[in-house]
């Protein structure tokens, strides 16, 4: 049996956009993808001066807000994963929101 692999090379981000209810990201390849912002808790409950306080990391393959301590991977978009964190994580991080401890 013969088994292949499939390299697949990652474009980098260049520009991103976050609205009230989506995450689009503009790829170097000329694509731009869309997800439901709601695949992103913290930037669901960040304000919209923090979810623009963004920066590209890894040559563009990736994209953190340090304030909300969020990082998005370009690989992630493409393959359509959501935030992986816990629901505990995410709780914690909420309560140390609200007591202003961010």
């Amino acid at each position: 049996m013969r088994t292949s692999t499939v390299e697949m090379a990652i474009p980098g981000a260049e520009e991103v956009r976050v609205t009230d209810d989506t995450l689009t990201v503009d790829l170097a390849d000329g694509r731009s993808i869309s997800v439901p912002l709601a695949w992103y808790p913290r930037l669901v409950h960040a304000t919209p001066r923090e979810r623009s306080n963004w920066r590209l990391v890894g040559k563009g393959q990736g994209i953190h807000w340090q304030g909300l301590d969020e990082d998005v991977s370009v690989e992630g978009l493409l393959a359509g994963r959501p935030s992986g964190e816990s629901q505990t994580s995410f709780k914690k991080w909420l309560e140390k929101r609200a007591a202003g401890s961010l």
